[in-house]
Parts: C-alpha cells; structure tokens; sequence
C-alpha cells in the first residue's frame, strides 16, 4: 500500500487540528513511499521559511525510515551520522519529520512539519501520522 491523496489530505486535517490546538501555524508535508511529495498545506500566516523545511523532513524521515529528531541525534558531533545533513541535497535533522507506516509495520511515506518549536512540529507530525489508515 502506498499513500494516496485521500490519505495525505485526512493526515493533513489531523495535523492542522493539532496546530490549533497548539495555538500555531505550520507547513505540513506529506510524501509516500518513494519519497515524492502527494501533499502540502501552509496555514494562513505560516512562515515561508518552513515551508522548504517541512517538505525536507518529510523525504528526509522516508529516506531514513525514522523520525528527524533521531537523525538529528546521530548527526552530532562524534556521532555516527554526523554531516549527513549534507547528502541527498540537503537533509533536515531535527524534530519534525515522521515516517507513516502500514498495519505490517512498512514505511509507505512521511509527514513532515515545520512553522513552530520542534517539541509542536513533532506533536503536529505525529498527530498527522496517526490518522494513516492502515
């Protein structure tokens, strides 16, 4: 199973609840399994900058098939991954990005969100995750 619009739309519906809920505005980005990008929202008022960012985490969590935010800790000094951020045209390695699994446990894409602090892009990706119907 692969990720289609209907999905990434449901997933995007969850994520901007969680960002009102979290009283913030974000870019949400959804990709499926070959890392192709099926959808993206920016909320009215939502950085620009985040934008670009939120779609690299996105690719940045399927390519890796693990959230951002471990990536990130890998990639610190001394850490085994660390300089990864510059392969694959550039990579985003903090909290934010999220892989979508299906009821097998495969990686079928990734959500990705920018436009807070990690700790809301996180819970936001998360939130968008949890409505993949499996």
């Amino acid at each position: 199973m692969n990720i289609n619009l209907e999905h990434a739309e449901k997933m995007i519906v969850a994520a901007k609840q969680k960002s009102v809920e979290l009283d913030t505005k974000m870019n949400i980005a959804i990709v499926d399994a070959g890392a192709n990008l099926v959808a993206f929202a920016r909320m009215d008022g939502a950085w620009l900058g985040s934008l670009d960012i939120s779609i690299k985490k996105a690719k940045t969590s399927r390519f890796f098939d693990m959230n951002t935010g471990i990536i990130g800790e890998l990639s610190q000094p001394g850490g085994s991954l660390y300089n990864i951020e510059h392969s694959n045209g550039g990579l985003i390695t903090f909290p934010g990005g999220v892989p979508i699994k299906n009821a097998n446990g495969e990686v079928v894409g990734a959500i990705g969100v920018s436009g807070s602090s990690v700790e809301n892009d996180h819970a936001v990706a998360e939130a968008g995750a949890s409505v993949f119907v499996k």
